[in-house]
C-alpha cells in the first residue's frame, strides 16, 4: 500500500458482462488471446515449503509466486475513496455513518464487503495468469473486543466478526479456481506501523501495549487453527510494514525479530504446514533487522514503489537472499504505470524473487488492474472525506442523496460494471517485446 498515485498511463480499457456462461469481455477475442499469452498457472498441489532460495511444492516442484493484493477489501483506505483526510478505516467509518446514520453505514458496510471482491474478480485473477492472492485483513473484523482501552481490555479474546466468512468464501473460490492465499495482517492490534493504513493511533502500540501484544499472537493462532490443513492457503505474513520511519526505528527495530519469532511459535503451536512471511520494517524496505533463518519455511518480504528498474533497487534483496540462502517475496509494488510493472517484474524475477503487486481494484485509477468508475456525485462524498470535520451541509448534501451516491457507488464495484486495464493485465505476463508490441508507452 501507498499513499500516492503514480504517472497516468491507460492500457485497454474492457468492460465485464455478466451471463449465464460466466464472465466475459465485452470486446472480442480478449479472453482467447488472454489464454494464449498469460497459461494459466497450474494448480498447486499440497502445501508449499521453502527450499534454499525458491519455494517447492511437496513433489518438488518449483512454485514462483505470481500475485496482486486485495486491497481495500477488508481493510479499507481512505485514498481508494479519494479521501484526503479520512484515511485509517476508523475515520472512514465515522464519515459513512455522518452521511447516512448508523444503520445504513452498517448496511453499506456488509454490502461494500460482500461486492468489492466477488467471484468473477477471482475468475478474472486466475484468467490473468496469476498463481496467488494477498488478502491485507483488519483485526476488527476477525475479533470481538475492540474497544482499545475500555472495559473489556482484561476479558479473553473472542474471534467473531464477518470477516471470518469472507475470508472463508475467498479460500473456497481460489481452491476452486487453484489459487493460494496469502494471508496479510495489514492492521493488527494497536498498529504495528504507525500510520493510517494500520488503522492505529499514529503509534506501533502493538510493541507497547501487552493486551494488543497478546491479541495479536491469539488471532494469528486462531487464524492457523483454522486454516492449518488447507493447501489453498500459502501462508501467514505476520505484519504488513512494521514500525514506520516515523516511530522509534531505533528502539523497535532491534525488537523486531524476536517479535516474529514469538508469531511464530503462536503459529506453529496449532500448524507445521503453512509458509511464514516476515516483512521488514520501514515500509518493507531494511533487510538489515534480520540475522539468519531462525526456523524453517520462512519467506522475507520487501516492498517497493517507484522506483529504477536496475538491480541496484533490489540489489540490498539480492544480497540477503544469497547470504542466508532464503526466499523472498516483493509483498507490494505498482502503482506507477504498466511498462514500470512490466520492466521490475521482470527484474525480480530474474533473481528468482516472487511478486504480489499492489492492488487489483481502485477507483477512478490508472494504475490498478481493475478500475471502478465512481458514480455522478462522488465529488461530494469526497470532499466530505477531505474536510477535518465532515458534515452533510458543508459538503452540500441530504442524507438522501448522500445514501444514493453511496449506493450507485457500490453497484459501480461489480466487474461488470468496472474497466479492466488489459495493458496492466500484460505487465504481468507478457515478454518484453509482446508487451511493447501491445502497449506502447504514451505520448509525452
Amino acid at each position: 500500500m501507498r499513499l500516492g498515485m503514480g504517472k497516468l498511463i491507460r492500457g485497454w480499457n474492457l468492460r465485464f458482462s455478466r451471463s449465464a456462461m460466466g464472465i466475459g469481455y465485452s470486446v472480442i477475442g480478449v479472453m482467447a488471446a488472454l489464454c494464449l499469452w498469460a497459461a494459466p498457472a497450474a494448480a498447486q498441489q499440497g502445501f508449499i515449503h521453502a527450499q534454499g532460495r525458491v519455494l517447492a511444492d511437496e513433489s518438488g516442484n518449483e512454485f514462483a509466486i505470481r500475485g496482486i493484493g486485495l486491497g481495500n477489501w477488508l481493510m479499507t483506505e481512505g485514498y481508494m475513496f479519494k479521501f484526503k483526510k479520512a484515511k485509517a478505516p476508523r475515520q472512514i467509518s465515522a464519515l459513512v455513518e455522518t452521511l447516512v446514520g448508523h444503520d445504513d453505514a452498517e448496511r453499506f458496510w456488509e454490502l461494500f464487503r460482500d461486492r468489492y471482491v466477488g467471484r468473477n474478480d477471482i475468475r478474472l485473477i486466475k484468467q490473468s495468469g496469476l498463481n496467488t492472492v494477498r488478502v491485507p485483513l483488519h483485526y476488527g473484523l476477525f475479533l470481538g473486543q475492540n474497544d482499545p482501552l475500555g472495559a473489556d481490555s482484561l476479558r479473553p479474546t473472542s474471534f467473531e466478526g464477518p470477516g471470518w466468512a469472507l475470508l472463508d468464501r475467498l479460500i473456497g473460490w481460489c481452491r476452486e479456481d487453484g489459487l493460494k492465499v496469502l494471508i496479510d495482517l495489514h492492521a493488527a492490534p494497536g498498529g504495528q506501523t504507525g500510520i493510517n493504513h494500520d488503522d492505529s493511533t499514529g503509534f506501533p502500540l502493538v510493541f507497547y501495549v501487552p493486551r494488543e501484544r497478546r491479541r495479536t499472537e491469539e488471532l494469528w493462532r486462531e487464524i492457523a487453527r483454522r486454516y492449518r490443513d488447507d493447501p489453498t492457503v500459502l501462508g501467514y505474513e505476520l505484519l504488513n510494514e512494521p514500525i514506520s520511519t516515523y516511530n522509534d526505528e531505533d528502539v523497535l527495530n532491534p525488537h523486531l525479530e524476536t517479535y516474529y519469532r514469538e508469531l511464530t511459535e503462536a503459529v506453529r503451536a496449532v500448524d507445521p504446514n503453512h509458509l511464514i512471511f516476515l516483512a521488514s520494517p520501514q515500509w518493507g524496505q531494511n533487510m538489515g533487522v534480520f540475522g539468519p533463518p531462525f526456523t524453517r519455511d520462512l519467506v522475507y518480504v520487501f516492498h517497493e514503489f517507484w522506483s529504477t528498474t536496475e538491480r541496484d533497487a533490489i540489489q540490498d534483496y539480492i544480497n540477503f537472499s544469497l547470504l542466508h540462502r532464503v526466499p523472498i517475496l516483493l509483498g507490494e509494488a505498482g502503482e506507477f504505470n504498466n511498462q514500470w510493472n512490466r520492466a521490475f517484474r521482470a527484474l525480480n524475477e530474474r533473481f528468482g524473487f516472487g511478486w504480489s503487486f499492489w492492488s487489483y481494484k481502485n477507483l477512478d485509477s490508472p494504475t490498478a488492474m481493475v478500475s471502478v468508475t465512481s458514480p455522478p456525485g462522488w465529488d461530494k462524498i469526497a470532499k466530505a472525506g477531505s474536510m477535518p470535520d465532515p458534515s452533510l451541509a458543508k459538503a452540500g448534501l441530504s442524507r438522501q442523496e448522500a445514501k444514493a451516491i453511496l449506493w450507485a457507488y457500490l453497484d459501480a464495484l461489480a466487474l461488470g460494471n468496472a474497466k479492466v486495464d488489459d495493458c496492466y493485465v500484460r505487465s504481468l505476463a507478457d515478454s518484453e517485446a509482446s508487451f511493447a508490441a501491445h502497449c506502447p508507452p504514451a505520448k509525452p
